[in-house]
Order: structure tokens, then C-alpha cells, then sequence
């Protein structure tokens, strides 16, 4: 068997970066207009902050007249946050920050009698103080606040208190467009994440399963694949946390104004995928190891590997099911008796080949007993409801 070597990797020219990139929009775009999806929730969100923006500058600026209704505007848009949970939380972070900024560039204003002393003085502390665990993000606007503060050389009790009032004009008014207009809630998240690593999960089977047949063992190439299963996995768990926080405060307001969204997965689903996960990583590192030719376990080979590479296959096609399944909100995974035939007609096969190595020796019984041993973990968890038999 031989690896199979790649070619070296060449950086696109910048044009060509540009070509890519615009094609990624334009894909993105269509995909926006074309239905419910990741696309059109970033669009919807974008609007939804410039809405929140317009609004704060028409009634801080127009109807209440102020000469400098910037701070609302600001606040309102940065306050339009993925979830309406987190919108309350940065909400209350940045407005203690801006609180923080205004008083202390007023203060330091006041003993230095200079802009410039003000700034040194004050600038300094606030950016200490954002890196508390408490600020979050929002702990650099104290600074930014601050030099806001000090460009406009308006400083005292009355001009804290305006821009403290308009920072809070701004977070409710950011708050409110969030939380009332089409509320930011990630269940499709989970439900995509967790399909792309069933269907991915059966490219990297297909993969090796070809790669056995061929007899050209990729192994770098395995390795990478199992890398970015386990980044799929990592994007799974993150949107499952987001997901959880984006009901809070918002599942009964759901249910009441319009019908949620499907249901979720359920977090056994997580877990099973994981350990589907963990399942292709111990294999493909059993293979990796078995193609070293300075490692005393020998590969098996012969029909033995083609039985084997063929159970890849099947287990590889049932990832591919349970993707198909959960992107269209079905139920349970319904039976399939030729799939079960065949993993036990393959195992059947695999296991004879099991006793025929016995008799040559421990190493390749070893390696082959291990690949079997995978499988059958593999075939369980992707398709709980058959037990093996």
C-alpha cells in the first residue's frame, strides 16, 4: 500500500481571492432570498440593528432635539445581539461602562484642568477596568466613552446626566427592536450542525472505504477529515448553547404571537454523534497505525480488507440517512432490513476472516479484531434502534 501524496498548497492570487470572495456573497445573497436559513437570519439581524439606530437618532435627534444624539444611535445598534438574553445582559455591562467612562473623564477633567491630563489620567484606569471578567466585551466603551467626553469639552454634573440618559434612550430602544421584532431564536442551528456531522461523518467512512479498496492509504489525509469532525463537532456544541439561551425570555412570548420553530434534536442525539466521533478517530488511527510499516501489527488484506472496506460503506450510508433525517424534522430512523442484512452477512464475513488469523499469528488478528471491534461501535451508535444480534 502507498500513502498518497498531496500537492503543495498554493496561495491564490489576489484577484482570484476577490473572485472567491464575491462569489461567496453572491451565493450568500440568493441563499438569503431563497428561504429560512443562516443567511437570511444574519440579513434580518443586520436590518434589525439599523432600524434600532434610525429609531434612537429620529428620537434623540428630531423629536427630542438633542445637537449631539450620537450616543443612542450607538448603543441601540450595537445592542441588537444574537439572542434577547444577551441583548439584557450587554445591555446593563455597557451602560455600567458608559457610566464608568462619562464620570471619570469628568473627574479627571476637573483635576488636571486639561484635555490632555484628562486623557492620561483617565484613559489608562478604563482600560484596565474593561479587562474585568464582569464587562464582558462592553468594558472598552467606558474608554471610548471617556474620549468621547473629553473631545466635546462639555464636562459636569448636567452633561453626565445627559449622556447617561441617552446611552439608556439607546439600550431600550435596542433591547426592544430585538426582543419585538422577529426575535432571534437558534434552533436551526442545532438541527444543521448536527445533520452536516451525521453526513460528514459518512464522507470520511466513504473515504476510507475507497482508500481500502484502492490500496492507497491516505492517512494524512484520514487525519485531517477526523480534525474537522471534531471542529463540527466543537460548532454542534456551541450552537446548542446558543439555542438554550436564545429561549430564555423569549419561548412563552414565542408561543403566544406566532408557532415556534420545530422542536430540537434532542441532546442524546449530541452525545451519540459524539461518540460516533470519537468511533472514526480510533479508527482511523487504528488504520494509521496498522499502514506504518515499522509498527509490528500487520494490516489485514485481501477480501478480509474489501469486507471491511464494504461495512464502511453501509455504516457510511446510514450516516448519510440520519443527515437526511434530521435536516427534515423526521422522527425516529424507520427500519431498514437490507441494510441489516447486509451488516450481518459482512460481519459474518469478517469474523471468519477473524479465526483464519488467528491461525497465522497474534499480530494480524490483533489489528483486524480492533478494526471489527470500531465498526461494531460505529454501526450501534449510528443506528441506536438496531442492536447488534
Amino acid at each position: 500500500m502507498t500513502d498518497v501524496t498531496q500537492a503543495p498548497h498554493r496561495q491564490p492570487r489576489p484577484t482570484h481571492a476577490l473572485r472567491q470572495k464575491a462569489g461567496a456573497l453572491g451565493l450568500a445573497a440568493r441563499a438569503a432570498c431563497r428561504g429560512p436559513g443562516r443567511e437570511r437570519d444574519l440579513l434580518v439581524q443586520s436590518l434589525k440593528a439599523s432600524a434600532a439606530a434610525i429609531l434612537a437618532w429620529l428620537v434623540a435627534g428630531v423629536w427630542m432635539g438633542d445637537p449631539m444624539a450620537l450616543m443612542a444611535p450607538w448603543v441601540a445598534v450595537v445592542l441588537v445581539q444574537a439572542t434577547v438574553y444577551s441583548s439584557l445582559v450587554q445591555a446593563a455591562r455597557q451602560l455600567v461602562a458608559i457610566c464608568c467612562g462619562t464620570v471619570l473623564a469628568s473627574v479627571a477633567l476637573a483635576v488636571t484642568g486639561s484635555t490632555l491630563g484628562a486623557v492620561a489620567l483617565s484613559v489608562p484606569l478604563l482600560v484596565l477596568l474593561a479587562n474585568l471578567p464582569r464587562f464582558g466585551d462592553q468594558g472598552i466603551y467606558g474608554a471610548t466613552t471617556a474620549l468621547f467626553t473629553l473631545s466635546t469639552s462639555t464636562v459636569g454634573a448636567s452633561a453626565v446626566g445627559h449622556r447617561v440618559g441617552q446611552a439608556a434612550l439607546g439600550a431600550v430602544i435596542g433591547v426592544a427592536v430585538n426582543a419585538f421584532v422577529f426575535p432571534p431564536v437558534h434552533l436551526r442551528d442545532v438541527r444543521e450542525n448536527l445533520a452536516a456531522l451525521a453526513r460528514e461523518a459518512g464522507d470520511v467512512l466513504h473515504t476510507v472505504a475507497g482508500d481500502l479498496r484502492d490500496g492507497e492509504w491516505d492517512t494524512q489525509g484520514w487525519s485531517y477529515a477526523s480534525a474537522r469532525l471534531e471542529r463540527r463537532l466543537g460548532a454542534l456544541r456551541s450552537a446548542r448553547g446558543w439555542s438554550r439561551e436564545s429561549l430564555r425570555l423569549t419561548a412563552t412570548p414565542l408561543r403566544a404571537v406566532r408557532r415556534p420553530p420545530a422542536a430540537l434534536p434532542s441532546e442524546e442525539d449530541d452525545e451519540r454523534w459524539s461518540r460516533v466521533t470519537g468511533h472514526i478517530r480510533a479508527l482511523t488511527r487504528t488504520l494509521t497505525v496498522a499502514a506504518d510499516e515499522d509498527r509490528a501489527p500487520a494490516p489485514p488484506a485481501g477480501p478480509v480488507l474489501d469486507a471491511y472496506a464494504d461495512l464502511l460503506q453501509l455504516i457510511g450510508d446510514a450516516c448519510h440517512a440520519e443527515g437526511d433525517r434530521l435536516l427534515a424534522a423526521g422522527g425516529e430512523a424507520g427500519p431498514d432490513d437490507h441494510a441489516e442484512a447486509a451488516m450481518r452477512e459482512l460481519r459474518g464475513q469478517l469474523q471468519e476472516g477473524l479465526r483464519e488469523h488467528a491461525g497465522h499469528g497474534p499480530e494480524g488478528t490483533t489489528v483486524l479484531g480492533t478494526l471489527l471491534l470500531q465498526a461494531e461501535n460505529l454501526w450501534s451508535d449510528t443506528v441506536p434502534t438496531r442492536r447488534g444480534g
